[in-house]
Protein backbone atom coordinates (compact mmCIF):
# COMPACT_ATOMS: atom_id res chain seq x y z
CA UNK A 1 0.00 0.00 0.00
CA UNK A 2 2.35 2.52 0.81
CA UNK A 3 4.58 1.89 -2.08
CA UNK A 4 1.22 2.33 -4.11
CA UNK A 5 0.90 5.87 -2.34
CA UNK A 6 5.12 6.65 -3.26
CA UNK A 7 4.31 5.90 -6.43
CA UNK A 8 1.58 8.18 -6.93
CA UNK A 9 3.19 11.08 -5.18
CA UNK A 10 6.37 10.47 -7.58
CA UNK A 11 3.59 10.59 -10.55
CA UNK A 12 2.05 13.64 -9.56
CA UNK A 13 5.28 15.68 -8.24
CA UNK A 14 6.05 14.49 -12.16
CA UNK A 15 3.45 16.10 -13.83
CA UNK A 16 3.95 19.28 -11.88
CA UNK A 17 2.86 18.95 -8.23
CA UNK A 18 -1.07 19.65 -7.86
CA UNK A 19 -2.38 17.86 -10.49
CA UNK A 20 -1.67 19.81 -13.02
CA UNK A 21 -0.39 18.88 -16.73
CA UNK A 22 3.54 18.11 -17.68
CA UNK A 23 5.81 20.49 -19.45
CA UNK A 24 5.03 21.23 -22.92
CA UNK A 25 8.21 20.41 -25.30
CA UNK A 26 9.47 23.92 -26.66
CA UNK A 27 10.20 24.31 -30.21
CA UNK A 28 11.09 26.98 -32.41
CA UNK A 29 10.36 26.85 -36.12
CA UNK A 30 10.63 29.46 -38.67
CA UNK A 31 8.46 30.52 -41.68
CA UNK A 32 9.85 31.46 -45.14
CA UNK A 33 8.43 35.35 -44.90
CA UNK A 34 6.14 37.62 -43.25
CA UNK A 35 3.42 36.14 -41.63
CA UNK A 36 0.13 35.46 -44.70
CA UNK A 37 -2.48 33.12 -45.06
CA UNK A 38 0.46 30.90 -46.86
CA UNK A 39 1.47 29.86 -42.96
CA UNK A 40 -1.68 30.12 -41.59
CA UNK A 41 -2.13 26.66 -40.94
CA UNK A 42 0.72 26.63 -38.28
CA UNK A 43 -0.97 29.98 -36.94
CA UNK A 44 -3.84 28.38 -36.59
CA UNK A 45 -2.37 25.16 -34.84
CA UNK A 46 -0.86 27.53 -32.21
CA UNK A 47 -4.35 29.70 -31.53
CA UNK A 48 -6.88 26.83 -31.30
CA UNK A 49 -4.16 24.69 -28.80
CA UNK A 50 -3.25 22.24 -31.47
CA UNK A 51 0.16 22.18 -30.87
CA UNK A 52 -0.84 21.97 -27.10
CA UNK A 53 -2.67 19.19 -27.16
CA UNK A 54 0.03 17.14 -28.90
CA UNK A 55 2.27 18.37 -25.99
CA UNK A 56 4.25 21.31 -28.08
CA UNK A 57 4.71 24.85 -27.21
CA UNK A 58 5.86 26.50 -30.48
CA UNK A 59 8.07 29.91 -31.32
CA UNK A 60 6.81 30.42 -34.74
CA UNK A 61 9.38 33.49 -36.06
CA UNK A 62 8.71 34.96 -39.22
CA UNK A 63 11.22 34.94 -42.24
CA UNK A 64 11.47 37.96 -44.31
CA UNK A 65 13.97 39.86 -46.86
CA UNK A 66 16.99 39.61 -44.39
CA UNK A 67 16.34 36.08 -42.59
CA UNK A 68 17.91 32.64 -43.48
CA UNK A 69 16.23 30.59 -41.70
CA UNK A 70 17.89 27.74 -43.69
CA UNK A 71 21.34 28.82 -42.20
CA UNK A 72 19.98 29.18 -38.58
CA UNK A 73 18.31 26.11 -38.41
CA UNK A 74 21.66 24.57 -40.13
CA UNK A 75 23.26 26.22 -37.17
CA UNK A 76 21.05 24.46 -34.43
CA UNK A 77 19.44 28.04 -33.72
CA UNK A 78 16.11 26.78 -34.80
CA UNK A 79 14.19 23.34 -34.15
CA UNK A 80 12.14 23.43 -37.67
CA UNK A 81 11.91 25.64 -40.71
CA UNK A 82 9.71 25.92 -43.53
CA UNK A 83 11.42 25.81 -47.04
CA UNK A 84 9.56 27.20 -49.48
CA UNK A 85 10.50 24.88 -52.33
CA UNK A 86 12.55 21.44 -52.98
CA UNK A 87 15.57 23.27 -53.55
CA UNK A 88 16.96 24.18 -50.07
CA UNK A 89 16.57 19.87 -48.67
CA UNK A 90 18.58 19.30 -52.28
CA UNK A 91 21.11 21.90 -51.29
CA UNK A 92 21.57 20.61 -47.80
CA UNK A 93 22.46 17.05 -49.37
CA UNK A 94 25.05 18.73 -52.50
CA UNK A 95 26.42 20.42 -49.40
CA UNK A 96 26.73 17.52 -46.76
CA UNK A 97 24.88 19.34 -44.38
CA UNK A 98 22.64 16.92 -41.91
CA UNK A 99 19.11 18.10 -42.25
CA UNK A 100 15.89 16.75 -43.73
CA UNK A 101 12.62 17.12 -44.97
CA UNK A 102 10.12 15.63 -43.20
CA UNK A 103 6.70 17.07 -44.73
CA UNK A 104 5.01 18.75 -47.39
CA UNK A 105 2.57 20.77 -46.49
CA UNK A 106 2.16 22.53 -49.91
CA UNK A 107 1.56 19.79 -52.88
CA UNK A 108 2.16 22.82 -55.63
CA UNK A 109 4.46 25.56 -55.16
CA UNK A 110 2.43 29.05 -55.54
CA UNK A 111 5.16 29.95 -58.20
CA UNK A 112 3.31 32.28 -61.07
CA UNK A 113 4.09 34.03 -63.86
CA UNK A 114 1.75 37.26 -64.77
CA UNK A 115 0.90 39.08 -67.59
CA UNK A 116 -1.76 41.56 -69.16
CA UNK A 117 -4.98 40.45 -70.47
CA UNK A 118 -4.79 40.44 -74.56
CA UNK A 119 -1.15 40.08 -75.05
CA UNK A 120 -1.77 36.33 -76.54
CA UNK A 121 0.38 35.84 -72.91
CA UNK A 122 -2.51 33.01 -72.27
CA UNK A 123 -0.05 29.82 -71.80
CA UNK A 124 3.75 29.39 -70.60
CA UNK A 125 4.67 28.47 -74.10
CA UNK A 126 3.92 31.82 -75.37
CA UNK A 127 5.87 33.46 -73.33
CA UNK A 128 8.61 31.77 -75.15
CA UNK A 129 11.11 34.75 -76.22
CA UNK A 130 9.68 37.49 -74.56
CA UNK A 131 11.31 39.52 -71.53
CA UNK A 132 10.16 38.48 -68.36
CA UNK A 133 10.51 40.06 -64.99
CA UNK A 134 12.29 37.47 -62.43
CA UNK A 135 14.68 37.92 -59.19
CA UNK A 136 17.68 36.19 -58.57
CA UNK A 137 16.74 33.02 -56.76
CA UNK A 138 13.99 32.35 -59.13
CA UNK A 139 16.59 32.72 -62.04
CA UNK A 140 18.93 29.75 -60.24
CA UNK A 141 15.11 27.83 -58.96
CA UNK A 142 11.71 27.57 -61.17
CA UNK A 143 13.00 29.50 -63.86
CA UNK A 144 15.24 26.34 -64.69
CA UNK A 145 12.31 24.50 -65.30
CA UNK A 146 10.94 27.44 -67.50
CA UNK A 147 14.04 26.50 -69.48
CA UNK A 148 13.60 22.87 -69.78
CA UNK A 149 10.12 22.60 -70.46
CA UNK A 150 9.64 25.45 -72.43
CA UNK A 151 12.74 26.38 -73.97
CA UNK A 152 12.85 29.71 -72.37
CA UNK A 153 16.71 31.64 -72.01
CA UNK A 154 18.47 33.63 -70.05
CA UNK A 155 17.89 36.60 -72.69
CA UNK A 156 14.08 36.85 -71.51
CA UNK A 157 15.70 37.57 -67.90
CA UNK A 158 14.37 41.29 -67.09
CA UNK A 159 15.04 42.74 -63.30
CA UNK A 160 12.63 42.19 -60.92
CA UNK A 161 12.40 45.07 -58.39
CA UNK A 162 9.68 43.01 -56.20
CA UNK A 163 6.96 45.75 -57.20
CA UNK A 164 3.99 45.65 -59.39
CA UNK A 165 4.42 49.45 -60.89
CA UNK A 166 6.42 48.45 -63.52
CA UNK A 167 3.66 45.77 -64.85
CA UNK A 168 0.91 47.75 -64.36
CA UNK A 169 2.80 50.57 -66.84
CA UNK A 170 3.14 48.43 -69.21
CA UNK A 171 0.57 46.32 -70.33
CA UNK A 172 3.13 44.17 -72.94
CA UNK A 173 5.24 43.10 -69.19
CA UNK A 174 5.40 39.47 -67.74
CA UNK A 175 6.77 39.02 -63.93
CA UNK A 176 7.11 36.23 -61.30
CA UNK A 177 5.04 36.71 -58.76
CA UNK A 178 3.12 34.73 -55.58
CA UNK A 179 -0.46 33.25 -56.46
CA UNK A 180 -2.01 34.88 -53.56
CA UNK A 181 -0.12 38.21 -53.32
CA UNK A 182 0.51 40.15 -56.41
CA UNK A 183 -2.58 38.79 -58.38
CA UNK A 184 -4.39 40.66 -55.57
CA UNK A 185 -2.59 43.58 -55.94
CA UNK A 186 -2.78 44.17 -59.85
CA UNK A 187 -6.80 43.06 -59.38
CA UNK A 188 -7.15 46.30 -56.69
CA UNK A 189 -5.72 48.58 -59.68
CA UNK A 190 -9.07 47.16 -61.65
CA UNK A 191 -6.48 44.04 -63.96
CA UNK A 192 -7.71 41.10 -63.98
CA UNK A 193 -4.36 39.62 -65.03
CA UNK A 194 -2.96 36.26 -66.72
CA UNK A 195 -2.09 34.10 -64.12
CA UNK A 196 0.19 30.94 -64.71
CA UNK A 197 1.01 28.36 -61.80
CA UNK A 198 3.56 27.13 -62.85
CA UNK A 199 2.88 23.53 -60.67
CA UNK A 200 -0.43 23.28 -63.41
CA UNK A 201 2.28 22.89 -66.12
CA UNK A 202 4.66 20.33 -64.69
CA UNK A 203 7.34 22.04 -62.09
CA UNK A 204 7.47 19.45 -59.59
CA UNK A 205 8.89 21.66 -56.57
CA UNK A 206 7.05 21.02 -53.33
CA UNK A 207 6.41 23.89 -51.25
CA UNK A 208 6.17 24.64 -47.42
CA UNK A 209 8.50 22.05 -46.37
CA UNK A 210 9.20 21.03 -42.71
CA UNK A 211 12.96 20.52 -42.51
CA UNK A 212 14.27 19.74 -39.44
CA UNK A 213 17.87 18.30 -38.33
CA UNK A 214 18.81 14.44 -38.71
CA UNK A 215 19.44 15.00 -35.05
CA UNK A 216 16.25 15.82 -34.00
CA UNK A 217 14.82 12.55 -36.02
CA UNK A 218 17.39 10.46 -34.80
CA UNK A 219 17.08 11.48 -30.72
CA UNK A 220 13.37 12.74 -30.62
CA UNK A 221 11.43 10.95 -33.29
CA UNK A 222 8.03 11.15 -31.45
CA UNK A 223 8.96 14.93 -31.05
CA UNK A 224 9.00 15.29 -34.29
CA UNK A 225 5.99 13.19 -34.89
CA UNK A 226 3.60 15.17 -32.96
CA UNK A 227 4.97 18.57 -34.43
CA UNK A 228 4.20 17.16 -38.32
CA UNK A 229 0.68 15.74 -36.89
CA UNK A 230 -0.02 19.18 -35.68
CA UNK A 231 0.75 21.20 -37.98
CA UNK A 232 -1.09 19.16 -40.73
CA UNK A 233 -4.18 19.35 -38.27
CA UNK A 234 -4.13 22.83 -38.07
CA UNK A 235 -4.16 23.18 -41.83
CA UNK A 236 -6.60 21.16 -42.26
CA UNK A 237 -8.51 23.37 -39.18
CA UNK A 238 -7.09 26.58 -41.06
CA UNK A 239 -8.95 25.55 -44.41
CA UNK A 240 -11.83 23.26 -43.13
CA UNK A 241 -12.79 25.12 -40.29
CA UNK A 242 -12.83 28.44 -38.57
CA UNK A 243 -9.23 30.26 -39.86
CA UNK A 244 -10.28 33.62 -37.62
CA UNK A 245 -7.67 32.43 -34.24
CA UNK A 246 -4.84 31.99 -37.06
CA UNK A 247 -5.50 34.81 -38.83
CA UNK A 248 -5.47 36.97 -35.55
CA UNK A 249 -1.95 36.36 -35.23
CA UNK A 250 -1.44 36.72 -38.54
CA UNK A 251 -2.32 40.19 -38.25
CA UNK A 252 -0.26 40.63 -34.98
CA UNK A 253 2.81 39.72 -36.40
CA UNK A 254 2.17 41.18 -39.90
CA UNK A 255 0.05 44.31 -39.69
CA UNK A 256 0.47 44.76 -43.02
CA UNK A 257 -1.94 41.98 -43.92
CA UNK A 258 -5.65 42.87 -44.21
CA UNK A 259 -8.53 40.85 -43.95
CA UNK A 260 -9.33 40.73 -47.34
CA UNK A 261 -5.95 39.72 -48.90
CA UNK A 262 -5.92 36.69 -46.10
CA UNK A 263 -9.31 35.87 -47.66
CA UNK A 264 -8.08 36.07 -50.96
CA UNK A 265 -5.19 33.74 -50.21
CA UNK A 266 -7.11 31.67 -48.19
CA UNK A 267 -9.74 31.23 -51.51
CA UNK A 268 -6.25 30.30 -53.94
CA UNK A 269 -4.98 28.08 -51.74
CA UNK A 270 -8.76 25.95 -52.11
CA UNK A 271 -9.52 27.04 -55.39
CA UNK A 272 -5.86 25.59 -57.05
CA UNK A 273 -5.39 23.10 -54.21
CA UNK A 274 -2.01 24.10 -52.91
CA UNK A 275 -2.57 22.04 -49.86
CA UNK A 276 -5.15 19.17 -50.46
CA UNK A 277 -4.67 18.07 -53.93
CA UNK A 278 -2.58 15.61 -55.90
CA UNK A 279 -0.72 12.95 -53.78
CA UNK A 280 -2.58 14.74 -50.35
CA UNK A 281 -5.71 13.11 -51.27
CA UNK A 282 -5.00 9.73 -51.14
CA UNK A 283 -2.16 10.01 -48.55
CA UNK A 284 -3.59 13.01 -46.48
CA UNK A 285 -1.59 16.68 -45.94
CA UNK A 286 1.60 16.39 -46.02
CA UNK A 287 2.30 14.41 -48.44
CA UNK A 288 5.77 13.19 -50.03
CA UNK A 289 6.93 10.47 -52.64
CA UNK A 290 10.07 9.39 -53.38
CA UNK A 291 9.27 9.08 -56.92
CA UNK A 292 8.53 12.77 -56.64
CA UNK A 293 11.79 14.02 -55.21
CA UNK A 294 13.57 11.53 -57.69
CA UNK A 295 11.81 13.36 -60.71
CA UNK A 296 12.58 16.87 -59.15
CA UNK A 297 16.06 16.06 -58.35
CA UNK A 298 16.47 14.90 -62.51
CA UNK A 299 14.56 17.78 -63.87
CA UNK A 300 17.04 19.85 -62.12
CA UNK A 301 20.41 17.54 -62.23
CA UNK A 302 19.56 18.14 -65.93
CA UNK A 303 20.11 21.85 -66.03
CA UNK A 304 23.24 21.70 -64.17
CA UNK A 305 21.75 22.56 -60.87
CA UNK A 306 23.01 18.94 -59.14
CA UNK A 307 25.03 16.21 -60.14
CA UNK A 308 23.51 13.36 -61.80
CA UNK A 309 25.01 10.47 -58.65
CA UNK A 310 23.20 13.25 -55.60
CA UNK A 311 21.60 10.77 -53.41
CA UNK A 312 18.30 12.79 -53.52
CA UNK A 313 17.48 10.34 -50.79
CA UNK A 314 18.82 11.62 -48.05
CA UNK A 315 16.70 14.76 -48.78
CA UNK A 316 13.41 13.45 -47.31
CA UNK A 317 12.27 11.06 -44.52
CA UNK A 318 8.97 9.77 -45.29
CA UNK A 319 8.88 8.27 -41.68
CA UNK A 320 5.94 10.91 -40.53
CA UNK A 321 4.00 11.51 -42.98
CA UNK A 322 1.26 9.56 -45.88
CA UNK A 323 -0.35 7.83 -42.76
CA UNK A 324 -3.35 9.86 -43.99
CA UNK A 325 -3.40 11.63 -40.58
CA UNK A 326 -6.40 14.32 -40.26
CA UNK A 327 -8.41 13.25 -43.03
CA UNK A 328 -11.12 13.00 -41.02
CA UNK A 329 -11.05 16.59 -40.71
CA UNK A 330 -11.64 17.37 -44.52
CA UNK A 331 -15.25 19.04 -45.54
Amino acid sequence: MWRSIGLALTLLALAGGSGTAMALDRVSFGTDWKAQAEHGGFYQAIAAGIYARHGIEVTLRQGGPQVNHAQLLAAGRLDFNMSPNSFIPLNFVREGIPMVAVAAIFQKDPQVLIAHPGQGHDTLAALKGKPIMIGTDTRIGSWLFLKSRFGYSDAQIRPYTFSVAPFLADRSAIQQGYLSSEPFLIEKQGIRPVVHLLADAGYASYGAVIQTSRRMVESRPDLVRRFVDASIEGWMSYLYGDPSPGNALIRRDNPEMTDELIAYGIAKIKEYGIVDSGDALKLGVGAMTEARWRDFHAQMSREGLYPADLDYRRAFLLDFVNRQHGAELRR
